[in-house]
């Protein structure tokens, strides 16, 4: 204690002792400077111990017939000495992790009562019977104890003054000890405070896994160390498949469940070295010291195993499975620190999302090579569709037994200044892995209705206008009021448009997407399934959902002379649609020979480059004169 302080709460009460007659307002006055130095202390952050010292050598300069202590009592009820520093250390350290009770002294007792207990003769007093030798080889004779509590009924310490002779306290111990207790529980309670701010500081408030601030800080020096000592590190970083499904269906509180269940069992898996984090969302980070990449994908097989067992949900006997996609990723090979090691793992991760999920892949240079241009893409896309760059062509639909136009595909086609016609296989991914798709969806949309209302006014008998749209727009926009409102904008009938969907939204158990298809159905707007056969077929969405056409994919119709399986599969699919009442669209028919054989199957209509290529708006119409063939 400086000895300012204890000059300034000692001075009042010279020659006063302990019970000073006609002193009271000198003792009040000692009181009023150690209140305030400990608040002072308080406010300045100082550590909880540092502070119960500062008030234990207070009281102890007010009145030096006292010794004083301050027990923390633990979530357990156990105890810990945090400051007694006159008390001799021995006797301190043997009540370490004593759990309190109903005959634990005057402190432990106090803190099982919830109440002060005042033992005046420790000798003689049978709270004292399992400490009584303790306390009396180190001369303390009489023990008051005053629990301290957070809240209606947390004893989170005990406040104590021991006498080296049997006695009560004296009405200026008892004024003493009413203002100490208040400053007790203010300390405690700013404690507590501290350390719940610095959880969420550090600490992620779901899981209770270190967040990224306290990876970052515990990468920093496992990083370092591997440096010093040239041994290896690996870092892992996990992102949960589908997870937004769970959110979505079941809620945020049972997606909060699944991520506890997910981190328990992910932690179980690890050393106590390795480090577990979770970023945020559905993404945790393993930090795993002295590992090498080999190992490291060891230790991700081993998460993936971890997650394997259905996760139980409380409150129901309902279970969901969950995987993980990993990205692998090693120091210093892959980065030298955090940041490029994060970024690294995750391009690797991106690559196991699309490898299929559920799985691990290791970073690879090519892979950040193709991040590159995936970015440089997405840069150059936005651009042009900001900056009126992008452009429609047109493919004819005839009736394959005439060759009469029953409408046109509206395709999506860009021209880039440094890069030449982009493929729609290279540009479309980027889109729908960027969130540009329903930008890009809306615009086609828009202008292709703008293309058949324009054809309409100069004349041009186009009898309807087909547009792909990907299955996130419907997830996550308005198809049907979009759909509504640029046919009234533009004069057009229901009938004029068809939605070209896949088979995945088909399949899509969502009712979003489901209500969306309901709604166009009921407008007359026609829903086609694009490149039926290919993906996850279910004859059961064709009973249930409201489509009109069925795409027969260019797959089939490719090796039809040559190849009786594409042949049969054909034949079943034009048979499906005939049966269902919908019309039948083959793709890619290129020759003559094709062409015989779709109409021997039964099919009505087709599209290909024996009849027409994807083409302008100008050379469409250029098409469709009577000299075209």
């Amino acid at each position: 204690m400086p000895q300012q302080h204890a000059t300034r709460w000692a001075a009042p009460m010279a020659a006063l002792g302990a019970e000073p007659a006609g002193g009271r307002r000198d003792g009040q006055a000692g009181i009023d400077h150690l209140q305030r130095d400990v608040l002072e202390a308080v406010a300045l952050g100082r550590p909880l111990k540092a502070v119960m010292d500062l008030l234990c050598r207070g009281v102890e300069a007010l009145a030096p017939e006292v010794i004083c202590s301050v027990l923390s009592v633990d979530d357990s009820g156990n105890v810990h000495p945090l400051a007694a520093p006159s008390l001799p250390t021995s006797f301190s350290g043997a009540l370490e992790g004593l759990t309190v009770g109903p005959q634990a002294g005057s402190c432990g007792t106090a803190a099982w009562r919830r109440e002060a207990v005042e033992v005046t003769d420790i000798a003689n007093d049978p709270l004292w019977a399992p400490f009584r030798e303790l306390a009396l080889g180190h001369g303390l004779a009489a023990c008051w104890s005053t629990p301290i509590l957070v809240g209606a009924d947390l004893v989170v310490a005990t406040f104590a003054l021991y006498y080296r002779e049997p006695r009560g306290a004296a009405p200026f111990h008892r004024q003493m000890v009413q203002a100490c207790a208040q400053l007790c529980q203010i300390a405690f309670m700013h404690d507590r405070h501290q350390r719940e701010i610095e959880r969420l500081a550090y600490f992620d408030g779901v899981t209770g896994l270190p967040n990224r601030t306290l990876l970052a800080d515990r990468a920093h020096q496992t990083l370092l160390l591997a440096s010093r000592a040239e041994a290896p590190a690996a870092l892992l970083l996990l992102d949960i498949d589908r997870f937004k499904t769970v959110n979505d269906s079941l809620g945020h509180a049972v997606g909060d469940q699944v991520l506890k269940h997910i981190s328990a069992r992910l932690l179980d898996t690890l050393r106590d070295s390795d480090t577990l984090a979770r970023l945020g969302g559905d993404e945790f980070v393993a930090l795993l010291p002295g590992c090498t990449a080999e190992d490291a994908m060891h230790v991700a097989a081993k998460l993936r195993a971890a997650l394997e067992a259905p996760i139980p949900l409380d409150g129901s006997h309902a279970r969901v499975q969950m995987t993980a996609s990993i990205g692998v990723c090693a120091y210093p090979r892959d980065g030298a620190d955090l940041d490029q090691l994060l970024k690294n793992a995750d391009i690797a991760m991106y690559e196991a999302k699309r490898a299929g999920r559920d799985c691990a892949r290791f970073f690879l240079r090519a892979m950040n090579q193709a991040l590159d241009e995936r970015l440089d893409i997405e840069a150059a896309l936005r651009h042009a569709l900001s900056n009126g760059l992008l452009q429609l062509h047109f493919q004819p639909k005839l009736r394959l037994s005439d060759r009469q136009l029953v409408g046109v595909e509206a395709l999506l086609r860009w021209h880039d200044a440094q890069r030449g016609w982009v493929p729609p296989d290279r540009f479309i991914p980027v889109a729908e892995e960027s969130g540009l798709i329903n930008a890009l969806d809306a615009w086609v949309l828009d202008q292709a209705c703008a293309q058949l209302a324009a054809w309409r006014a100069q004349a041009v008998n186009v009898p309807g206008m087909s547009v792909n749209v990907s299955p996130q727009r419907f997830h996550q926009d308005d198809v049907a009021a979009h759909a509504r409102a640029l046919l009234a904008r533009h004069g057009l009938a229901a009938r004029d448009l068809t939605l070209e969907v896949t088979e995945r939204l088909m399949l899509d158990d969502n009712s979003r997407p489901r209500e969306q298809l309901q709604q166009l159905n009921e407008m007359g707007v026609g829903v086609s399934v694009d490149d039926f056969g290919t993906g996850y077929s279910s004859l059961s969405y064709l009973k249930r959902l409201p489509v009109t056409e069925l795409k027969l994919d260019k797959s089939f119709v490719r090796d039809l002379a040559h190849d009786a399986d594409d042949r049969a599969l054909s034949s079943a699919v034009i048979g499906i649609g005939k049966a269902l009442g919908l019309t039948v669209v083959a793709e890619g028919v290129e020759t003559e020979g094709q062409r015989d054989i779709l109409l021997q199957l039964g099919c009505e209509v087709a599209q290909g480059w024996l009849f027409g290529k994807p083409m302008g708006a100008e050379a469409l119409v250029a098409w469709m004169t009577p000299t075209r063939r």
